[in-house]
């Protein structure tokens, strides 16, 4: 039977990292908001590897920072340990990544959540999603409670009609052993919403003490810890290590012999999984030329000896996955904690979505993270973060906001699910950014904290801390490229240390710091005007000076790009009215509603003729 329960402004369905920066985005807006969850021991789970950051991903982290999200300040409070990736290679790709004690970052998330003003943290699940006239109006939870509300946030990670795979063995269910949630999938379809069928993996999780370590490789954190928080001020201390191991070739010839139980290769598991994260059993297909592979072993948590093998994925069954991992020098004794597993699961054809993460059907039903096709906790918290931000703004009756994928790594993301649509689990890398070199992790704050200000989730008092930090970088920069530094045979004798050509004038700082070789703190010894400044700052000047003409060249490409994004097209155009678009061209447009230009010109199958002759036609039709 059901019962009216109450009603809320925003309804978000999940409370993984998708569901949290979605419902306390909302709060924090000042919306009444309702957080269901199926388990509340579930908050902000992660149910594969306990890291956050990475190539790209860490940028991501960095921007949900910069807008007023909560993912980079929990990470900061909950890393066991600190490592920032790339750095023999440019600032553009240089990433942050953290290992993450598992329970602690689930405790604080979950109080966060519980102590937040308009926040209510439910344990239930959602069966159905009501509409009335086009438009969101209820949800109904399995118990029968029939609540109101104006908007929903759909953030169900893995769980939508989940199915566990392990060998020959498969059966209904989320990960981590909780329940999967098969009576939502069916409600949306009903609603119209065009579902498609993913599928991830996850290693195995083993027990520290049966890994003899003298056997593997150390990876120890950084000297310097750099914080994922610009707020934060004391970002802690490494307090482990962890390893790199290999396969072998008896590794490779049991998995292979095992191939025809494999549920991928079997034909069991109908999802498709992510191209960039493979099995162990597709890597040794994919790549039959490698002797080993690598992966890593990395701690669950600072209170356990549960370990992680990432990049260790598998769903062959449990006694071939015990067999391999034996053959491992350091594993001859290993003992397995948690079998690894594969998991299907639905999720919405991103093609629905409008770049607000407004379902184009049902106004009012929003979608973030896995839901949305993308795959990875940092993909997610960024996609919940602009779900919850845009419900909250249409609730008060206030412009979307639409990031650009020239002005951030999270509105690449979007453009690309939301307009090119995608064939497996999304994953971002630098790669995905024609503009890397402007959208850096370091410069977020720079980018998007004026967004996040003029919204409403940054506070005055931070926001001042901003203009004071982008104050002391554009004095210091004048003041490097004002001050020169005069020929000394220390100085000279330390450019040839380090591979560059001695100098016999006076030269400005500036230009000794264009130089690939030279950094700010090797000039310091020679710079009797310095002052002690931040790190921040220092890394700001010296970026923006090293790479001064290409971060030009740069920008003149995205000024171009968003010449374009300013042509809007209108909502009730009929494409198939429009001579000269080719039929393909009309029936991508059709289909995805592209809102400007500059997003019909990236849909695949449109090209540039099709894009001139939409240029013609609003010329003539001003």
């Amino acid at each position: 039977m059901e019962y009216y329960a109450g009603a809320y402004d925003i309804a978000v369905i999940g409370a993984g990292h998708a569901g949290i920066e979605a419902s306390l985005s909302a709060a924090r807006l000042g919306c009444s908001v309702a957080v269901f969850t199926i388990n509340l021991d579930a908050v902000g789970n992660m149910p594969c590897n306990p890291s956050i950051g990475g190539t790209g991903k860490g940028h991501l982290v960095r921007e949900i920072d910069a807008l007023g999200g909560e993912m980079g300040k929990a990470a900061d409070k909950t890393f066991i340990q600190s490592r920032m990736l790339n750095l023999g290679k440019g600032p553009a790709v240089h990433s942050l990544r953290i290992q993450s004690d598992r329970r602690a970052y689930h405790q604080l998330m979950k109080h966060t959540l519980e102590s937040q003003s308009g926040l209510d943290l439910r344990q239930g699940e959602i069966v159905e999603i009501r509409a009335k006239d086009g438009r969101v109006s209820q949800v109904v939870t399995r118990l029968g409670a029939v609540f109101d509300v104006k908007a929903i946030v759909i953030a169900t990670g893995t769980y939508l009609s989940g199915r566990i795979h392990i060998g020959e063995v498969n059966y209904e269910g989320g990960p981590d052993g909780m329940f999967a949630a098969k009576s939502l999938s069916e409600s949306l379809r009903a609603l119209g919403l065009d579902l498609m069928r993913f599928k991830t993996g996850t290693p195995s999780r083993v027990n520290k003490n049966s890994i003899d370590f003298s056997q593997l490789e150390g990876q120890p954190g950084d000297g310097r810890i750099i914080p994922f928080s610009f707020e934060t001020e004391d970002p802690g201390v490494n307090r482990a290590v962890c390893h790199i191991a290999y396969t072998n070739a008896e590794t490779h010839r049991i998995i292979k012999e095992n191939l025809h139980r494999s549920p991928l290769y079997g034909g069991r598991i109908e999802g498709i999984g992510p191209r960039y994260c493979p099995s162990i059993e597709d890597k040794v297909v994919r790549f039959a030329d490698k002797e080993r592979h690598q992966f890593f072993i990395e701690p669950m948590g600072i209170d356990t000896d549960e370990m992680y093998l990432q990049g260790l994925s598998s769903s062959l069954p449990e006694e071939v996955q015990l067999k391999f991992l034996h053959t491992i020098k350091g594993f001859e004794n290993l003992k397995v904690m948690r079998t690894a597993y594969a998991i299907e699961y639905d999720c919405i054809n991103p093609l629905e979505l409008e770049p607000t993460l407004e379902t184009k059907k049902i106004a009012g039903l929003y979608g973030a993270g896995q839901f949305n096709g993308s795959s990875g906790y940092e993909e997610a918290a960024a996609q919940g973060l602009v779900a919850g931000i845009n419900a909250a703004l249409k609730i008060k009756g206030q412009q979307p906001m639409i990031l650009d994928r020239a002005g951030s790594y999270i509105g690449t993301l979007i453009d690309d699910l939301v307009t090119k649509g995608t064939k497996e689990p999304y994953r971002m890398m630098t790669s995905r950014s024609e503009y890397r070199l402007v959208l850096r992790q370091d410069n977020a704050d720079e980018r998007l904290t004026p967004t996040g200000y003029k919204i409403g989730l940054i506070t005055g008092k931070r926001y001042e801390r901003f203009l004071e930090k982008e104050r002391l970088i554009k004095e210091e920069k004048s003041r490097v490229e004002r001050t020169s530094i005069a020929p000394s045979q220390v100085l000279c004798d330390l450019l040839v240390l380090k591979g560059t050509a001695p100098i016999k004038t006076g030269v400005k700082m500036s230009e000794l710091l264009k130089r690939p070789q030279i950094s700010y703190e090797d000039l310091a010894p020679f710079d009797g005007q310095r002052i002690p400044l931040p790190y921040a700052v220092t890394e700001q000047v010296e970026i923006s000076i090293k790479y001064e003409g290409y971060i030009k060249r740069e920008k003149a490409q995205i000024n171009e790009m968003r010449r374009l994004e300013t042509r809007a097209l209108p909502k009730d155009i009929d494409y198939k009215d429009i001579r000269g678009l080719r039929i393909e061209a009309r029936e991508k447009l059709n289909k995805i509603r592209p809102i400007n230009i500059g997003q019909a010109s990236r849909i695949s199958g449109v090209n540039p003729a099709d894009i001139a002759v939409l240029i013609i036609y609003l010329e003539q039709n001003k």
